[in-house]
Order: C-alpha cells, then sequence, then structure tokens
C-alpha cells in the first residue's frame, strides 16, 4: 500500500503461489476495500489499513503464543520475524534486538541486529539490495568496543575469517555488556557442557517489564549476581534480591560512611562509595534482632541490626524501609535456626600455643610412624589434623625468644587491637586498615582464621556441616585416575618440611585431596593442587584445608586446576597485557624471548609456593586471600619491574629465566618465627657475587606504590577477553591435533580435514543447544582425547551424510546413511567419532573404483544393513556345539568363530610343545607371530564376504535411486540392469557348483578340527537345497542363456568360483560368512526378481534384466527368496568394469570443499514465504 505523496511502501500481505496470492486478495476484497470507500482522503486511508493489519498480526500472534509467556507484544513480534528471516527453530530464544549499521567496506547498511542466545543475526534491506549475517557465538574470537577515524564508536566482532563492524547503536554499551554475556556462555559451553546447560534454564523473573524479554533480564540479574558475589566473596549459588543506597554508622571512625546495601537470600551486605572506606558481611545466620529505630532529621530511616556476637549495625536514609525489613525478616525465617554443636564454636584462638590434653587423639608423637591402612575417618580410628600441622610440628625454636618473637608477638596485639576496634569473625568491618595489616603479614596464630574469613571458607564451611566427613567416608577406598595421581604427588608436596615427612601429614594431604577430587570429579585432581593444599594443612585442620580449596578452585582461581588450565592461560593473557601497558619497553623483549608464557603458569598455579622460599610465598597467599588475582598480577609486574634492565640485556629464553629464578629464590622473610625450610627450586646458584637479599615486605610494599591502580573490575573485564582468545586457541590446537591424528589413514588433504572437522563440531555443539537434551551434552568427556570428546548420533550424521554425500539416492539417501553409520559404529554404542566420520566419507570420495564399490558392498551386508539382528556372528556357534575332546581333555564351547579358531590355535601350539618336549615360552612365541600377522593383515577383496539375493536386490536398488538425479542416468540405468542381469545367472551358476562338487571336495579334505564343521552344515545345507528345489529348472535354464550369451564371463566365473571353494576349505570364516547371510537374510519380503522391485520404469525395452521364465517363476512360488543364491565380490566388481558409464561414475571426482560450502549456506532454511537466499558468514 502507498499514497501518492510518500516514498514509503507498507506490505499489506505477500504470498509465494498463485493460489496463496488469491486467497489474499479475497480476503480483502470481503474485508478491507468495502470500508474503504467511506474515507475521504489517502492519509486516514493508510492509518486504517495499517490499524487493521497490525490488529489482526497481534490476534495472530496472541493465539500462537501460550498464555503463559511473560514477554511483551512487540517483543514476540520481533522474535517471530527473526525466526522467520533467519529460519531458526522454536528452540532457539531471542534475548534482545536493536536497530544499527552493519558497515560493508565503507558503506553503513542501517538494519536490525538480533542476539540470540546462540547467534549474532542482522538483516538489512535497503535500496533493493540484502545484507543477512548469522554467526553463532561460539564462532566468535573477539569482541572490541572501539571508535577510530573510519568507523565511529562501533562494536567489532572477529570471527577465524571475517571481522564485522556494527555502529550507530541507541546505547552502545547495553548492547556491548549482553554481546560479552552471550560470548562467554559460548565460552562456558565450548569450556565445560555442564556449565552451558545451567546458564540456559534461567530462573523466572518476578514481574514482566516493558519491552524486555524474559531471557534479558534473567542475563541481567545474572550479571549482578557475579558481581555481587565476588566483591564480597559468597558462595556459589548465593542471587542478589535487591540493593539500595544508604549510610552506614562505623563507630571506630565515629561516622555516617555513604554506601550500598545488598540483600540476597543468606546475607546482608555494605560497600561504601569510596573504595576502601568500609565493606561489610552480616550472615542472616549470625543475626538475632532487626528493628526500626525512630526517625530524625539527623537520622532519617534508620534500621538496627544486632547479631550474636553483641555486635550492631545502624544503618540510615533507607528509602524503602518498610519493604526492606519486610524483605529481611522473610529471609530470617526461612534460615534454620539451630546449627550443629561442631561449628557452634566461636573463633577461638589462643595465642600461646597451648599443649595438646592428653585425651587428644593428637597427643601422639609427630614422628611416631603411622601404618596407612584403611580407616573410617569419622570414627576417629585415623590421627586426623585437627589443627593447623604447624602447631604439631613446629621445632623448638630459639627465634620464639630473640627480636622476632617479640615482632610476632607485636603483630598479634595489632590485630587484637584491631578485633576490639573493627570486630571480629564475618561480622568484621573490613577497611584500609584491614588492608594494611594483611601487607604487614598475618601472624601464625592467626593465619588459619584469617584466611577462611577473607576468602569466604568460613560460610560454606558452616552452612555445610559434616559434608568433609562425609565425603571422606565415601571416597575412602575407592580408586580412580584422580587418586592415582594424588598418590603419587603426594611424597612431591613440599617434602623438605617435617609435617609432611610424617604419615600424619601424608593422610591429611590424602584425604583432603580425595575429597575434593570425588566433589567435583570435573577437575578431580591437577598438578600443583597439592602444594597449595599441603600449605592451606599447615595452618588449619583439615575441613578448614578443605573448604579453602574449594574457595580457590571455584571461586578465587576459576577454571585454573583442570585438564587445559585455562583459568591461569587467561590469566597469562591478562599478565601479557598488562606488561604492555605498565612497562611498555619490556613488553616487546619477553615477547621476543617467549618468557611470560614460561613463568607465569608456575607462579600463578601455585601462588608463588613453588618459585620462593617458603616464609615469603606464605606472606604473599595472605594477601592474595585478601585481594583476589589482582594482588598476583601487581606482584608479578613489580618482579619484572625489579629486573628491568637485566631481563632486557638477555639473549634468550635460558638466560632470562635463570635472572627471574635467582632472583625469585632470594626473596626473604626476615621476620620469620619458624625455621627456614631449604628450598629445593632451579639449581640457581649465583657466580661469586653473593646474592642480593630482597625482602618480601618491601616487595609487596613497591607492588601497591607502582602498580595498585589496578582495579577488581577491570581485571574481570580482561578475563573475558582472554577467555575467547585462549578457549578459541585451545579449540584451534584441539583441531590441528585431531586432523594431523587422523590424515595418515584419510584420502582427504588437510585443508578438507579442517573444514569436516569444523561442520562436525558444528553438528555435535548443535545438538547441545537445539537439541535440548542433557544426552548430548553428556557425550563430552573433558577427560578423554580430543579425538573423542566431539561424538554424534545417528540422526546428526544423517543431516550431515544428506548434505556431504557424493552418492545422492533421493529419498533412499536417509537409508544409506543409517547403513553407514552403523557399518562405522563399530563398538555398537550409537555414537561416531570424527575418525570414524571422516573414515565413512573418504571411502565414497576418494580411492579408485574397487575401494568405492567395496564401501558400497559392505553398506548392503551385515551389520549396515540389518540393525536388529546384531547376533549374527553367533551362527557360527552351531559349528562347535558339539564336545571336541582332545588330549588335553579340553572342551571347546559354542564360541564364535573367530574366537574358536584362536583356541585351536593355541591348543595346536601347546599340544606341539608337549609332542616336542619343549618349555610353555615355544608357543607362546607362536601366538606372538600370529598376532603380529594379525596385526598388520589388511583386507582383501577375497575376505568380504559373499552376498545373498535379498541383499544383491537392495544393493541394485540404491544403485537405481543414485543414478535417478545423474545427467547420463539413461546410460547408467541400461548398463546397471545389464549387469543386474548378468549377476543373477552367474548367482544361479554358482549354485550348481557350491551345492555337490563342493561338498564333495571338502568330504575329502576334512581333518579332526574340521569335523565338527562338517557334521553340523549337512543339515543347513540340505535344509537350503530343499528350499531350493521347485527352482532348479529354472535355473538350469538360466545356466544355459548364460553360457550362450557370456562364454568369457562363464570362465571367468568358474576360475573365481575355483578360488572360492579352495578359500572355503582353508577357512571356515569364508563358510561361514557365506552361511550366515544365506540365513540372516531371509527376514523380507521381494520377488525373485522383477522389474517393478528395481524400480527402473525408465530402461529401455530392449535391455534383459531376467528371463521370462524367472519371472512367472517368481510368480508362480511366491515372494520366496533363493536361499542357496550368492554372488561375491569379485563378480560385482568384473561386471561393473565391463560398462564404461558405471566406471564414469566412480571415477568421477567431487569437490568436497563445495559440499561443505554449500551445506554450511543451507544449513537454516528459510521459511516458505521467504525468497531470498542466506548470504551468510556463518562460522
Amino acid at each position: 500500500h502507498q499514497t501518492q505523496d510518500s516514498q514509503v511502501y507498507w506490505a499489506v500481505a505477500c504470498g509465494s503461489s498463485r493460489k496463496e496470492i488469491t486467497k489474499h486478495w479475497e480476503w480483502l476484497e470481503n474485508n478491507l476495500l468495502q470500508t474503504l470507500s467511506i474515507f475521504d482522503n489517502e492519509e486516514d486511508i493508510t492509518t486504517f489499513v495499517k490499524g487493521k493489519i497490525h490488529g489482526i498480526i497481534a490476534e495472530e500472534n496472541k493465539n500462537e503464543q501460550p498464555q503463559s509467556e511473560e514477554d511483551p507484544g512487540k517483543f514476540k513480534e520481533a522474535e517471530l520475524k527473526m525466526r522467520k528471516q533467519f529460519g531458526m527453530p522454536e528452540v532457539e530464544k531471542l534475548v534482545n534486538y536493536y536497530s544499527c549499521s552493519y558497515w560493508k567496506g565503507r558503506v553503513p547498511r542501517q538494519g536490525w541486529l538480533y542476539l540470540t542466545v546462540n547467534h549474532l543475526c542482522f538483516y538489512s534491506f535497503l535500496l533493493g539490495k540484502e545484507v543477512t549475517l548469522v554467526i553463532q557465538w561460539v564462532d566468535v574470537t573477539q569482541l572490541e568496543k572501539n571508535a577510530t577515524l573510519l568507523f565511529p564508536e562501533c562494536i567489532k566482532v572477529s570471527t577465524r575469517d571475517s571481522e564485522l563492524y556494527f555502529s550507530m547503536f541507541l546505547n552502545i554499551n547495553e548492547t556491548f555488556k549482553l554481546m560479552e554475556q552471550l560470548a562467554n556462555i559460548a565460552m562456558r559451553q565450548l569450556l565445560d557442557n555442564e556449565s552451558f546447560l545451567q546458564d540456559k534454564s534461567l530462573p523466572k523473573p518476578r514481574k514482566p517489564l516493558k519491552n524486555i524479554s524474559a531471557l534479558k533480564r534473567d542475563l541481567d540479574a545474572r550479571a549482578k549476581n557475579e558481581c555481587y558475589r565476588a566483591t564480597f566473596r559468597l558462595p556459589k549459588d548465593e542471587c542478589l534480591d535487591g540493593h539500595t543506597d544508604c549510610t552506614l554508622w562505623t563507630p571506630f571512625n565515629k561516622m555516617h560512611i555513604p554506601g550500598q546495601m545488598f540483600v540476597s537470600n543468606n546475607y546482608i551486605c555494605f560497600a561504601s562509595k569510596a573504595e576502601e572506606a568500609c565493606h561489610l558481611i552480616i550472615p542472616l545466620r549470625e543475626v538475632t534482632i532487626v528493628e526500626k529505630a525512630d526517625s530524625s532529621s539527623v537520622l532519617p530511616s534508620p534500621l538496627s541490626i544486632s547479631t550474636k556476637s553483641k555486635m550492631t549495625f545502624f544503618f540510615a536514609n533507607l528509602k524503602d524501609r518498610d519493604f526492606l525489613v519486610q524483605r529481611i525478616s522473610d529471609f530470617l525465617q526461612r534460615t534454620p535456626s539451630k546449627k550443629p554443636c561442631s561449628i557452634e564454636r566461636e573463633w577461638k584462638w589462643n595465642l600461646a600455643d597451648p599443649e595438646l590434653p592428653s585425651s587428644s587423639p593428637l597427643a601422639v608423637s609427630p614422628t611416631s610412624a603411622l601404618s596407612n591402612r584403611p580407616v573410617n575417618f569419622c570414627a576417629g580410628e585415623v590421627p586426623t589434623a585437627s589443627q593447623g600441622l604447624l602447631k604439631l610440628f613446629r621445632r623448638n625454636s630459639e627465634e620464639l625468644l630473640g627480636p622476632k618473637g617479640a615482632k610476632e608477638k607485636m603483630k598479634e596485639e595489632s590485630w587484637n587491637i584491631h578485633f576490639s576496634e573493627y570486630g571480629r569473625g564475618m561480622c568484621m568491618y573490613r577497611t584500609a586498615k584491614t588492608r594494611g595489616l594483611v601487607q604487614k603479614g598475618i601472624p601464625e596464630s592467626l593465619r588459619g582464621e584469617l584466611w577462611l574469613l577473607f576468602s569466604g571458607a568460613w560460610n560454606e564451611m558452616v552452612t555445610h556441616p559434616g559434608y568433609y566427613a562425609d565425603l571422606v567416608e565415601k571416597s575412602m577406598g575407592k580408586y580412580n585416575l584422580a587418586t592415582e595421581e594424588i598418590e603419587r604427588d603426594l611424597h612431591r608436596s613440599m617434602p623438605e618440611h617435617p609435617a609432611f615427612q610424617n604419615e600424619l601429614g601424608i593422610a591429611a594431604l590424602r584425604r583432603v585431596l580425595t575429597a575434593y577430587a570425588f566433589r567435583n570429579p570435573t577437575i578431580g585432581y591437577c598438578q600443583a593442587m597439592n602444594i597449595v593444599t599441603s600449605v592451606l594443612l599447615l595452618y588449619c585442620n583439615e575441613e578448614e584445608a578443605f573448604w579453602l580449596l574449594v574457595a580457590l578452585c571455584e571461586r578465587m582461581l576459576p577454571d585454573y586446576y583442570n585438564t587445559r588450565v585455562v583459568g591461569a592461560l587467561v590469566d597469562q593473557g591478562i599478565f601479557e597485557e598488562l606488561t604492555r601497558e605498565y612497562l611498555p619497553q619490556l613488553s616487546e623483549k619477553m615477547q621476543d624471548l617467549g618468557v611470560i608464557s614460561t613463568i607465569s603458569l608456575s607462579w600463578f598455579l601455585t601462588l608463588f609456593l613453588s618459585v620462593m622460599p617458603f616464609e615469603s610465598a606464605v606472606v604473599i597467599v595472605d594477601c592474595f586471600f585478601y585481594e583476589g588475582i589482582k594482588f598476583i598480577l601487581q606482584v608479578s609486574l613489580a618482579i619484572l619491574d625489579a629486573n628491568m634492565e637485566k631481563l632486557l640485556q638477555c639473549c634468550d629464553e635460558g638466560e632470562a629465566m635463570t635472572i627471574l629464578g635467582r632472583y625469585l629464590d632470594n626473596v626473604v622473610n626476615r621476620q620469620s618465627i619458624s625455621p627456614p625450610i631449604p628450598h629445593l627450586h632451579a639449581l640457581l646458584t649465583s657466580g661469586d657475587d653473593p646474592p642480593l637479599e630482597i625482602d618480601i615486605f618491601e616487595l609487596i610494599k613497591t607492588s601497591y606504590e607502582k602498580f595498585s591502580n589496578l582495579k577488581a573490575d577491570d581485571i574481570e573485564q580482561m578475563r573475558f577477553k582472554q577467555r575467547l582468545k585462549v578457549i578459541q586457541s585451545l579449540e584451534d590446537t584441539a583441531k590441528k591435533s585431531v586432523v594431523r591424528a587422523v590424515s595418515s589413514d584419510i584420502g582427504f588433504s588437510i585443508e578438507e580435514l579442517e573444514e569436516l572437522y569444523v561442520v562436525f563440531k558444528a553438528k555435535y555443539l548443535m545438538s547441545c543447544y537445539w537439541g535440548n537434551n542433557r544426552a548430548a551434552a553428556a557425550r563430552r568427556d573433558q577427560s578423554l582425547p580430543y579425538l573423542e570428546q566431539y561424538r554424534i548420533d545417528m540422526e546428526q550424521f544423517k543431516e550431515l551424510f544428506i548434505s556431504l554425500t557424493p552418492w545422492s539416492c533421493g529419498a533412499h539417501t536417509p537409508v544409506l546413511a543409517g547403513r553407514l553409520f552403523r557399518l562405522l559404529d563399530e563398538n555398537r554404542d550409537s555414537l561416531i567419532n570424527f575418525k570414524e566420520f571422516v573414515t565413512g566419507m573418504s571411502g565414497m570420495y576418494h580411492g579408485d573404483l574397487t575401494e568405492k564399490l567395496k564401501v558400497l558392498y559392505k553398506l548392503h551386508l551385515p551389520p549396515a544393513l540389518n540393525p536388529e539382528e546384531t547376533e549374527s556372528a553367533l551362527e557360527a556357534t552351531s559349528y562347535f556345539t558339539e564336545d571336541v575332546t582332545t588330549e588335553g581333555n579340553a572342551t571347546l564351547l559354542p564360541l564364535p568363530l573367530s574366537l574358536a579358531i584362536n583356541y585351536l590355535t593355541v591348543l595346536a601350539c601347546s599340544c606341539l610343545a608337549e609332542d616336542k618336549g619343549t618349555s610353555p615360552q615355544d608357543y607362546r612365541y607362536y601366538l606372538r607371530m600370529w598376532a603380529k600377522e594379525k596385526e598388520s593383515k589388511k583386507e582383501t577383496i577375497k575376505d568380504l564376504p559373499k552376498m545373498s539375493q535379498e541383499q544383491f536386490i537392495e544393493l541394485c536398488k540404491t544403485l537405481y535411486n543414485m543414478f535417478s538425479e545423474d545427467p547420463v542416468e539413461q546410460e547408467l540405468y541400461h548398463a546397471i540392469a545389464t549387469v543386474a542381469s548378468l549377476l543373477l545367472r552367474i548367482g544361479e551358476v554358482g549354485k550348481k557348483f557350491s551345492n555337490r562338487p563342493m561338498r564333495k571336495s571338502e568330504d575329502c579334505k576334512t581333518n579332526n578340527t574340521q569335523d565338527p564343521v562338517s557334521e553340523e552344515e549337512s543339515p543347513t545345507s540340505e535344509q537350503s537345497q530343499n528350499s531350493a528345489v521347485e527352482q532348479q529348472p529354472q535355473a538350469d535354464h538360466e545356466d544355459k542363456t548364460c553360457g550362450d550369451a557370456q562364454p568369457e564371463k562363464t570362465q571367468q566365473e568358474n576360475q573365481t568360483l575355483g578360488d572360492g571353494s579352495g578359500e572355503g576349505q582353508g577357512s571356515p570364516l569364508q563358510l561361514l560368512s557365506d552361511d550366515e547371510t544365506k540365513d540372516d537374510m531371509s527376514m523380507s519380503s521381494y520377488s525373485m526378481v522383477s522389474t517393478g522391485s528395481l524400480q527402473c520404469e525408465d530402461i529401455a525395452d530392449d535391455t534383459v534384466l531376467v528371463g521370462c521364465e524367472g519371472s512367472s517363476s517368481a510368480a508362480r512360488y511366491g515372494s520366496t527368496i533363493d536361499t542357496d543364491w550368492s554372488i561375491s565380490f569379485e563378480q560385482i566388481l568384473a561386471s561393473m568394469l565391463t560398462e564404461t558409464a558405471l566406471v564414469n561414475y566412480f571415477e568421477k571426482k567431487v569437490n568436497i570443499l563445495q559440499k561443505i560450502k554449500d551445506q554450511k549456506k543451507v544449513e537454516r532454511q528459510f521459511s516458505s514465504s521467504s525468497d531470498y537466499e542466506l548470504s551468510s558468514v556463518s562460522g
């Protein structure tokens, strides 16, 4: 619809067929055109038509969508448009859409950007030109928000093969933040399937907001939750309920500090607006009273919260105090009122380190030998570390009485004063003064307590009483890969410390690491965890050390301790970026030397514990638990800065490593009261000059002075950017590794294999997010080799086969795909990996005519042809059911033939050894020789079993379907009809030779081991003969015809049959294959052969398929399959080679890269109303 003065067209209806257009037009005539005559001007008509059409659309959408949907109507309309435009299924959810411009070259294309859970889509139609983009989030390698001269403030989206620029957003920050979240979810999917699935199950919103999808609101809430938990170190399941501005009265400086109060299910937290001014965490389990105080002009809307530790907190300037109190009281009612008595204890750390009572299970000599027998942890039979090992294994040190001891006492006194002013325990006011005390080093007697508080591990421990003891009990005596690795590393964990030269320390370390491996099997055990855990055990009891390990692995150092140490690689990338920013001179040199990647992993994974003297490194750990990864990064920068001059003069990586290693070896803690522990770092002895000692506290002070402007938020932002880079880099490494592993056996080039891997992986990932089931994700086991990680099922394989196969068979293609899948699925788990997939594809694309026909031939034999009858091999048992007793009185039980042959071989060898009086080693030698022969032997065409008549008919059906769309289909039909006719006659001739003459030759040559075969074979053969008696006259007639028409073929066939019979005598396996295929294939009902059954209506009239006698015979005797009829692969191959059209068809080269390109284009089919193509940049 268009008015005369307007440039704009309004689309009223659209149709792709005449019938549809007529239907629309009739509706318009009946419902709209008659009404329009009453309007005076065009503008009124336009307004009315627009309103009417919008009303119809809204009504239709309302009927289509379930009533429970919270998303607003306008958003639903956009989601439907997105699905239609990009061919997305129902399960693909739209998160948000934005108007923006996509820069194609130097020309901006104004359109709509749709951000879905798994894709970034863009559509623009301007001046007759259309742009459609579809990118999977898993293919995004970089997301940047930048501004250049060419592109005003824009978002750059990079994939492996393209860079896309989007600009002119109404709110670029919101769009970019959402893009980051969605890309992050995709990266989690690549890294860890479980996280991806959890991200999909988003909570429902409480109340819908205008024009914002439920998914977008939930993602925003998810981002706030993550930030809240990270800021206050809360457990991973804590969800923020809301936050509000307020002030907090701080008694230590008599001030009202402005900030924000955060309320969640189990905590009330406060963060001051001025950084470092004050942080406060109040667990609701500690709260006793919440009351509203009287308002005044000085303190409007005050709120008082009292805790069990006799602390009271005053908040004021609360906007909606009544609602807040109601929410807090609701949460308090849900909070468990009673805690187990074991956790009820307050922090009572006696600074004097009293002796243990004699009744304590720990009142044993630390050096006494303890047996390593499995005992019940919970029953107290095993000596457990009920307090820090350092207290048990402290040697009598004179330092306690000297100046170092006095310094330690002063530190303890400083903390006691701090506790009296700021509170003690979880509800302590955390201020800049707290951080200052931590930087000076936590006294040994308080270390365990403060580590638990600052890391948030205390919260998890008190809310999970008995959890650790239960885990220890469950994991006792269990063995797996993780426990093996733990056992191997136990004695490598701080072997220089006396606590771990004793079974008490080793047993405690074993229990903590094993319990964690059972808690989190995705991580299990990773090297470096033993070093960190051994240090935790020095200052904490076992349960506390366990929860500190949980906090480290799952919150403070995310993804560090998995098989690919992704988290450490991410932070290594951040370290490189910070080096470029803060130490630009050194950065380039370090990149050239490749040092950063070598040093940072050992620094970050063990928190410097493996590279510094223990007394110094433990001070680093103190600050890390308070500050997080920010502190590790700033200390690392300070170390590089201190060694800059020497590093700039280095010539190679080894020299740089020596300089840094020597520096770290000489970082000392002069205040430590523990005797120095020998540091077993690299052999980095200095030359003639005595080493220069560096004080750890000076290093920490320098790091704060020079690099303290690092912000936790900035680091999280950088982590996201680096995570994209690291995970995509790991995926590329995996791809190269897999391609290299399979390339030697496969005919595809490296480039083709890489493209196939991308398609294969994409198909697997699509099943994860569109299949909507956990089974797909469960298929991927991160601990498996790269080749085994991605596996697809039959349905996914069929989709890939249909789009990539060079043998298109129309409607028959899925059937062929199913057969190939069964053939490739050797372990019968209904899944195939990438190697199996490309092996199958290579068989169709590469190799000569023989190889391709061999694949096709196998697709019409078990197991490919008959999935139901998986027990075909058990037919062999009939040959060995009777007892055969030898000299050694060994009885052959029913076995598959291959196993029986193996058994007979061993038996024969052992008999031979007895006869010759030789040692048993001789027959073991024969077995080894036999195994070698077995390995090196490749399958030849003679090894292929013969094909029954029913299987041959299936093969003919496949070939007719395969040729149906070929340009020279008439020639191919003629050729295959000739070959089929010939092979049917050859099969009949074969019967004549196989029934009697072969039987006689076998009777002459039977021996002891073959007797049971002959005895059991007779009844089977008689049965087969009886079933074919009535068809014998017809066969005789066909024999003559075949002999007259093709004398040379008969001669060739006789030779082949001669070979076959020889093979039959020498190899029971060949006999078995024939009988198996004869008996197993009698399920389907086909007529013997008729033109109709082969679906060849287009074959020329002069083509003779089967003599008319054959047809009448089939009609006369119904649909009985001739079970004695069989044909070999050599006969099929020889017959096909006589037809040039068939040879040309199978030797025709097909470019798989073009097929892959086409497959990507049509991967997302458009709805029928769309008449444009997808010019996609799909990953």
